[in-house]
Formats: structure tokens, C-alpha cells, sequence
């Protein structure tokens, strides 16, 4: 999405010193309801959910993909990782916030296991791009993965280490991806409304999104 507002197409990330100051609060208002799934972006939602935050490139397509998954409760899309307190989306694009272009995840782990989350999340976009996907540049562009859970941080790994040797056998570099716990990486913050759920309020929209063609391993049987 870099083009739409002529990013600074930054191939380091921003020093905490040089990030831009930011605000106390939004400077927006924030939808409460996901247009497709019916259910609130903020929660509460029911008992049992986890949540998991990963940033795969432009996150419009990223999102539409999560939301499609069976066992998802409901998807947001917002800034994460950098410095800069409730940025805007202009000022995330200049790459001088420090976050990533991230999507909050909510999901019923009785349906789809912290795995198979992670596992559409590698399937979905290339994790060895390092600052850009496809033709997004940026360090809001950068693959990560931010937990909630031990189990989590404990999946991430375990299929990250999966997936690189066959990534590797088809050509692919090493993956790029952050992973750490969102308590370290900072707040989700919520982006503008318009780009919630971008993908169903506009079905012929930008989708920056592509995979590698590389399945990531299941367990024998799955």
C-alpha cells in the first residue's frame, strides 16, 4: 500500500530517539463491530478465546485472510510493535512510528489450535521479504508474529523451525519474521475505520497478499 501515500521506503527500522511523538488518544473513532463476522472488535468475547497478533504486509488481504478462517472469532487491523503511542495510518507509512502493519486475531482454540493459526499464517505471505512484501517496502511492511500465551510463543517457533527447511528446498531465504511476546512489542492500536475490514467494503481493493506456494508440515494425518 506503500504507492497510496508515498512511503518512505525505509530498509531500517527507526531509532525510539528519531520516532515520531504521537498523541494520548485516537485521533478517530474506532468501529466497535466487524461488518462481516458480526462480533466486537474490542471483545469481550467468549470465554476461552486467545489472541494472537501477526503482521504479513499490507493488511487488508491479511486480515480478509484470518477472517475466512473457520474458528476465528474476529479479526481487527491496527499498528504494532514500534514506538510512536496511537499513531494514524500516514504517519505509520512514513516508517518513522516503528510498528508494523498488524492483525489482531481472536480465536476459539476448541476449533482451530494455535498451530493451524500460525500455519495460515505462513502460508499467506512470504516470511523471508525481511522490510517489504511483494511490492510494499517498508518497515511497516516487516513479518511478525506477537503472543499472548506461552503455548503460542511455544507454536511460533516449532512451526517456524518446520517451515524453513522446506522454504529452503524451494529456493527461499531464511525467514525474517519477528517473534516475541506482545507485552514486549506494545499495544495493538486500533487503525481508522475505513480500513476495517477493508477487503468486504471494497471486494476489488488493493490485495498486496501472496504466499510462497510452500505448504507449511501437519501432523501426520491432519
Amino acid at each position: 500500500m506503500s504507492w497510496l501515500f508515498g512511503s518512505a521506503l525505509s530498509s531500517t527500522m527507526v531509532e525510539p530517539e528519531r520516532a515520531l511523538a504521537g498523541r494520548e488518544d485516537y485521533a478517530y473513532a474506532v468501529p466497535t463491530t466487524h461488518t462481516v463476522l458480526g462480533t466486537p472488535l474490542h471483545g469481550p468475547w467468549p470465554d476461552g478465546t486467545r489472541v494472537l497478533y501477526v503482521a504479513m504486509g499490507c493488511f487488508w488481504g491479511a486480515e480478509r485472510a484470518f477472517w475466512q478462517t473457520p474458528g476465528v472469532v474476529t479479526t481487527a487491523v491496527g499498528y504494532q510493535g514500534g514506538y510512536t503511542p496511537y499513531p494514524t495510518y500516514e504517519e505509520t507509512c512514513t516508517g518513522l512510528t516503528g510498528h508494523t502493519e498488524a492483525v489482531l486475531v481472536a480465536y476459539d482454540p476448541s476449533v482451530i489450535s494455535d498451530d493451524d493459526v500460525l500455519r495460515k499464517f505462513w502460508e499467506s505471505h512470504d516470511p523471508t521479504q525481511g522490510f517489504r512484501q511483494g511490492n510494499d517496502r517498508g518497515t511497516q511492511y516487516r513479518s511478525a508474529i506477537y503472543t499472548t500465551t506461552p503455548e503460542q510463543a511455544e507454536a511460533a517457533l516449532r512451526t517456524r523451525d518446520e517451515y524453513q527447511p522446506r522454504l529452503t528446498r524451494s529456493g527461499f531465504g531464511a525467514i525474517t519474521t519477528e517473534i516475541r511476546p506482545a507485552s514486549d512489542a506494545g499495544t495493538f492500536f486500533y487503525a481508522e475505520g475505513y480500513h476495517q475490514q477493508y477487503l468486504d467494503k471494497n471486494p476489488n481493493g488493493y490485495c498486496g497478499l501472496g504466499g510462497t506456494g510452500v505448504s507449511c508440515p501437519r501432523p501426520t494425518g491432519a
